[in-house]
């Protein structure tokens, strides 16, 4: 389930990856104090709730998590199925989607910059990657890419974020939330798990839904047994 990920069932498969899972619940109880804070303005996790609630009534209809660093694109799966089945419900909630940019700049980025204005982004940034790739200098400079060598795939990512940033809020007057991640540790996502949930769980209850039932999956399954021809069904 999408709030089992602190629980045995998610840690024991995190466990097995060989993921530091002490380290993982010591950095979601971190974020269990530091969100548990009931002042608004003091407290990042409820405003990232209520500035998605105002994206929603301000009309815009999907939120795209966006990731720059790979490492994070199952996470974009993770926070569909949090999000969607936790809020999709009596007609109401913002569609989770999610992207990688900059694999989907072209495609899907064409659509942020000048398609229907739908949506919003919320933006996850690691600031310090775990690995980095210098760009070596070509003699014959056959791709034209000289101009790169020395520098970090750490730094040309970072222009790819500033620049699409810059041409999505500005040029195509998209919403942007962005969520800086000091960087990827088993600490920093147990954080991550914690802020999210907490934050899905006052989303739908700022639109009036419970957060903890699923209803609309259960038809799908009721239907899905009674063809399959299970006892009871």
């Amino acid at each position: 389930g999408r709030f089992s990920v602190l629980t045995a069932v998610g840690l024991f498969p995190i466990a097995c990856a060989g993921i530091d899972i002490e380290d993982l619940m010591k950095g979601a109880r971190e974020a269990r104090k530091i969100y548990a804070n009931p002042r608004l303005l003091e407290n990042e996790c409820y405003k990232y709730a209520v500035a998605r609630d105002y994206m929603y009534r301000s009309e815009k209809r999907v939120e795209l998590f966006v990731v720059y660093e790979p490492k994070l694109l199952q996470l974009g799966e993770w926070l569909k199925q949090l999000f969607g089945e936790s809020e999709g419900k009596q007609h109401l909630g913002l569609f989770p989607a999610s992207v990688s940019f900059s694999t989907d700049l072209h495609s899907l980025g064409q659509f942020v910059q000048d398609g229907t204005p739908i949506l919003f982004e919320t933006i996850l940034y690691v600031n310090k990657p775990n690995f980095d790739v210098t760009i070596p200098y070509d003699q014959s400079d056959l791709d034209g890419l000289n101009y790169l060598a020395g520098k970090n795939l750490s730094y040309v990512n970072e222009k790819a974020f500033l620049g699409t940033l810059d041409a999505h809020v500005k040029t195509g007057k998209v919403n942007n939330v962005l969520i800086s991640i000091s960087e990827i540790s088993p600490h920093t996502l147990g954080h991550l798990f914690y802020f999210f949930e907490r934050a899905c769980a006052m989303s739908a209850y700022l639109l009036g839904v419970n957060p903890f039932d699923q209803p609309g999956v259960e038809i799908y399954k009721s239907n899905m047994f009674r063809l399959l021809g299970k006892k009871g069904y």
